[in-house]
């Protein structure tokens, strides 16, 4: 399943070779560059909630804003589904602290261990 539209890139043009997709099956969404595995955010997911557990990106791919797409587009599935997010990931939780309208996702009685 790919998950989101065409990115837009900063020159306005759009970088269709990037998509991220729910793995299911590795419990895992990944980034996309054209063909090649880009990195992915892991998780534990049960049928009220998904912990987000790491999340990596290939060095060849770092420095790209990657992974701020790949952790977007994974809470935004998340809200779409209605699940509560627990950000175990130091990258996402800290994805989350710079991005407050995704802090809702978080349940409140669990916002204050991960500093949110």
């Amino acid at each position: 399943m790919t998950i989101g539209n065409p990115i837009t890139d900063p020159a306005g043009g759009t970088m269709d070779q990037n998509r991220v997709v729910d793995a299911t099956d590795r419990s895992r969404f990944e980034i996309f560059d054209g063909d090649d595995l880009a990195g992915f955010a892991e998780y534990q997911r049960t049928e009220s909630q998904i912990a987000f557990t790491h999340t990596q990106i290939d060095p060849r791919f770092q420095g790209q804003g990657l992974a701020g797409v790949l952790a977007r587009a994974a809470l935004d599935s998340a809200k779409a589904e209605g699940l509560a997010v627990l950000p175990f990931c130091p990258f996402i939780r800290q994805w989350i602290s710079r991005h407050p309208e995704y802090v809702d996702l978080v349940p409140q009685s669990r916002r204050e261990k991960f500093g949110l």
